[in-house]
């Protein structure tokens, strides 16, 4: 998927390391979905490990808007740049679809 967003985001070393590790235990998982579909596993096993990724993928996603609401949000709050706050309202209405 292209991004087709202007803005950029640099992170912390220490931000960019979580992030990714957080990324990485979906990878697996979605890899160990693929594995068990393929060895011909029993539905309810591989839906329970769906559950897993998607839980996985949603901790990803709440770690990313925090930090996205501590630092852009902030920054962009303290130099009196009202369109963040709209961004993130409708940032957060996609989330939740």
């Amino acid at each position: 998927m292209d991004c087709i967003c202007e803005k950029k985001k640099v992170r912390t070393p220490e931000e960019l390391r979580r992030l990714d590790n957080r990324l990485s235990r979906v990878e697996g998982q979605i890899r160990g979905l693929r594995e068990m579909l393929q060895k011909d596993a029993y539905c309810p096993d591989i839906l329970v490990q769906v559950s897993a990724a998607t839980a996985a993928l949603n901790s990803f996603s709440r770690e990313l808007l925090s930090n996205h609401i501590h630092t852009c949000v902030a920054e962009g709050i303290r130099q009196g740049d009202e369109n963040v706050v709209e961004e993130l309202v409708a940032t957060l209405q996609k989330l939740m679809k």
